[in-house]
């Protein structure tokens, strides 16, 4: 891509970014797909005196970790079997990995040297990297509406679209979240692994202060520094929309982008 291409064509890192990675997010979006399609359907064939006695006899520390308190409703068994579980998994490795390939990777492949003496600025690179990356997820945050809205009716969810949209953008967020920790830790370091490893960090930490969060109530203030907890602490998908929460996973997102442009601006790229 020539110097005067770059500077004609508008967004130029942000398109060829996304238009190289069309398969893998295909193959994500077709991975989510299918998770819904494996766990939602089942929620009727579920509602039997059988399941309650089974989640009666499990620890309720268990329970709590695994977010089942309210898997015999609809809004509960969609937040615990897809957003806040497999489709969270799912999603935080999409995000990391991308993250951790448009600045580690693509550092220590020599991607970046060359993307920058084609006149591309570093501040553009980052910018541009990082919204190709929240591009994909909000493409896979719209497309996780449709399929489940579109099972909610043969699921019997009864599903609310307005808090189903609530819950996806938390869900977005957090997954957001982690993959921009990891943009940060590549950036940083210009080195793949550190960018994998600040994301999925993230991504577990959250996950694993909501849970001790929810099992002691003395340690309840663990939820203040959870992002699993600012995105669905509040249950968005049966409560509605929870302002702060989304606002501390976007604005989070936002730092954590600028502090990646600014390392990646100020010091040596490796060759």
């Amino acid at each position: 891509m020539s110097a005067l291409a770059i500077r004609r064509r508008p967004l130029p890192i942000t398109r060829r970014l996304l238009r190289d990675g069309a398969r893998g997010l295909i193959g994500w979006g077709l991975g989510l797909t299918a998770v819904a399609l494996l766990y939602l359907p089942l929620f009727p064939s579920m509602q039997t005196p059988e399941l309650q006695g089974l989640l009666d006899s499990l620890p309720p520390e268990l329970i709590r970790t695994l977010g089942y308190e309210n898997i015999t409703s609809g809004s509960g068994y969609t937040q615990s079997t897809f957003f806040g579980l497999m489709g969270f998994v799912l999603l935080t490795i999409a995000g990391v990995a991308w993250a951790g390939d448009v600045t580690g990777g693509a550092e220590e492949s020599g991607r970046l040297e060359l993307t920058l003496a084609h006149g591309v600025g570093r501040t553009q690179y980052a910018m541009e990297a990082a919204l190709a990356v929240l591009c994909k997820l909000c493409l896979l945050g719209a497309l996780a509406w449709a399929v489940v809205w579109a099972i909610d009716s043969p699921a019997q969810l009864e599903l609310d679209p307005g808090n189903l949209l609530a819950v996806v953008v938390s869900w977005v967020g957090l997954g957001l979240f982690s993959a921009t920790a990891g943009f940060a830790g590549g950036a940083l370091s210009g080195r793949r692994i550190v960018a994998v490893g600040a994301g999925a960090g993230v991504a577990v930490a959250g996950y694993a202060l909501q849970a001790v969060a929810n099992n002691s109530e003395s340690l309840d203030g663990l939820r203040a520094f959870s992002p699993y907890a600012w995105a669905f602490g509040r249950a968005p998908l049966a409560q509605g929309w929870d302002l702060p929460g989304v606002a501390a996973l976007w604005l989070g997102s936002a730092a954590l982008v600028a502090l990646g442009t600014v390392a990646l601006a100020r010091r040596d790229v490796l060759g």
